[in-house]
């Protein structure tokens, strides 16, 4: 049925129809038109952000914690490239985003008009799919399409940039009945013959090890892995953005892969067989120094995006499809080769999966001066929070911290920027998932420089009523780029003191920003200071820890090195065994 309205009042009717309750962003002339209609909205909130980059993180934080479709505005020109970073943080790390802006009227556009910027083309290499929209008419098709673009197969951000023109125009809308984008059909189904071959390699494999990684999250495949790691017996290991896709606890899980990972899971790597990657893309991080990697083992490679599969490392056994699918076919097959008398021995590879585990744990020095360890204070936030919290990290050495000690039993409690490594993340992307799941204890595990670059938005929090956590890990420095420089640049230590002991006073700027201030400072008041952060729950806390400030991140792989070459602590190597 037609009705007569504006290209606006169909924009906010289309985002209706999709089921969109949240917008985070900020108007501007091209997009105001949006704006008229969206007061009057009872669908949808608008949460005015304090700066573009926090709507982009918001809406992440938002997709992240609910699996819908996060939702961003902003207008032209510096609007619209203000959310290029979370666009390019959510394309990498695959996470579903609608970026909604305003662009100048058509007959304006290449003609460097003001606040023109050519956002569609821009954003083409960090985008799923993109639109630039000057014809009302098209304005809810676009937007129907952009959402399923989005949220199906390999998730991901799209674009819709929608001229001032379109949206000031009326015209007679008609929601479409059916989507037409023939072009665009994800596989979902494995093929069963690669299946097949997958599941008798598994129990042909002396030492295999399932590999993890943000698929298995995205696909809320959580259950059938753990059935399936239960199944075969093999070894788990989960990357950054796999934590909680198989409990931390679990026996066979091995930990965290990669530059900072467990030996053990670094060793399970190395030394396997056979590596069954669901989900996951051999990234630089994970595999380091590539033709070193797991030089004796045959890849199985699952993944719902066929460019992913061989980009890096060759498959052996090929299977694009959707990681639950994947994973329950797997099941089958597994199960079937049992019933046929095959099953795996890995009883040899356990006990040195094992004396890993048990030789190089995951541990930390206290400082010999009496301050504070950041690992000692991010442990025991997860320790007092809990596993049902949601734990949304920002960039830096916290970040691998927060990974290491906090323990993460389900899958999407832990939040952050994996692939594009943004800082700045954390706290918007905790205040659009505290908006996502509302009863959920949220905490930010900020540093004190990532803290900086969006602490703007902790007065959205307070305005809007959003009250997350953040924990400052305030070493004065960028501490990660002090840990390079400490151990690769004599200790040259170039432009990374923040001096941020002084300038901010943290507590004295969350005040400032209607929030809770608290300070840390000694491992002894550790505990009684995040029990009184909990305690809060109208307001946003924010907790500055000042932490020692030559803490390090071990274990380590050095950039561009071999996984072999992976320290435990400064100097030392472990003694690898099994074949080495």
């Amino acid at each position: 049925m037609t009705e007569r309205m504006t290209g606006a009042q169909a924009l906010v009717r289309a985002l209706e129809n999709v089921g969109v309750d949240t917008v985070f962003g900020i108007p501007g002339g091209a997009i105001l038109p949006a704006y008229d209609p969206l007061f009057d909205s009872r669908q949808v909130r608008h949460i005015l952000v304090r700066h573009e980059q926090g709507a982009g993180h918001a809406a992440q934080g938002y997709a992240q914690a609910t699996g819908r479709v996060g939702v961003c505005m902003a207008t032209s020109g510096p609007g619209a490239t203000n959310l290029v970073t979370p666009i390019a943080d959510a394309y990498m790390d695959s996470v579903p985003i609608v970026a909604v802006t305003g662009q100048v009227a058509s007959g304006a556009i290449g003609t460097d008009a003001f606040q023109e910027a050519d956002i569609s083309g821009i954003t083409m290499p960090i985008t799923k799919h993109n639109f630039l929209v000057t014809r009302p008419e098209d304005i809810g098709r676009t937007i129907a399409e952009a959402f399923h673009i989005a949220g199906t197969g390999r998730p991901g951000p799209v674009l819709v940039d929608i001229a001032k023109d379109a949206l000031q125009a009326s015209f007679g809308f008609e929601w479409p009945q059916a989507l037409q984008l023939p072009g665009y059909r994800p596989v979902t189904r494995p093929h069963s013959k690669q299946v097949r071959e997958a599941a008798k390699l598994i129990v042909e494999a002396r030492s295999p090890v399932l590999y993890v990684g943000g698929g298995v999250v995205k696909a809320r495949a959580a259950a059938e892995l753990r059935v399936l790691a239960e199944l075969t017996g093999a070894p788990v290991v989960t990357t950054l953005m796999a934590k909680g896709a198989f409990p931390d606890s679990h026996p066979q899980h091995m930990g965290m892969p990669g530059m900072h990972g467990t030996v053990g899971a670094v060793g399970a790597l190395q030394k396997a067989d056979l590596i069954v990657a669901l989900g996951a893309r051999f990234d630089d991080r994970v595999t380091g120094k590539l033709d070193g990697f797991a030089p004796r083992a045959k890849i199985v490679h699952a993944d719902i995006d066929p460019a992913e599969i061989s980009k890096n490392r060759h498959a052996d056994v090929p299977i694009v499809g959707d990681c639950r699918e994947v994973i329950a076919d797997l099941v089958v097959a597994v199960q079937a080769e049992h019933s046929a008398g095959r099953t795996g021995d890995y009883t040899a590879w356990w006990r040195q999966l094992n004396a890993w585990r048990e030789t190089y744990p995951l541990g930390y020095d206290q400082p010999s001066d009496g301050s504070l360890s950041p690992q000692h204070a991010i442990r025991r936030i997860g320790e007092i929070v809990g596993p049902d919290a949601l734990y949304v990290a920002g960039v830096g050495q916290h970040q691998m911290w927060a990974a290491q000690f906090i323990g993460y039993e389900k899958p999407g409690s832990f939040i952050n920027s994996g692939g594009l490594g943004t800082m700045g993340y954390a706290v918007p992307a905790a205040m659009g998932a505290k908006v996502g799941s509302p009863d959920a204890t949220v905490w930010a595990i900020d540093g004190d420089g990532c803290f900086q670059m969006t602490n703007q938005e902790l007065a959205t929090c307070a305005i809007e009523g959003i009250p997350i956590k953040v924990a400052v890990i305030n070493n004065g420095n960028l501490g990660m780029v002090r840990q390079w420089q400490t151990l690769f640049y004599e200790g040259r230590y170039s432009n990374t003191d923040l001096h941020s002991r002084r300038v901010p006073d943290f507590v004295k700027l969350a005040e400032a920003y209607g929030c809770v201030g608290l300070r840390c400072e000694k491992a002894d008041d550790v505990d009684a200071t995040i029990e009184r952060a909990m305690e809060i729950d109208n307001l946003p806390v924010v907790v500055d820890f000042v932490v020692h400030q030559d803490a390090m991140v071990w274990p380590m792989v050095a950039a561009g090195t071999n996984n072999d070459e992976i320290q435990f602590a400064r100097d030392l190597a472990p003694e690898w065994e099994n074949g080495d």
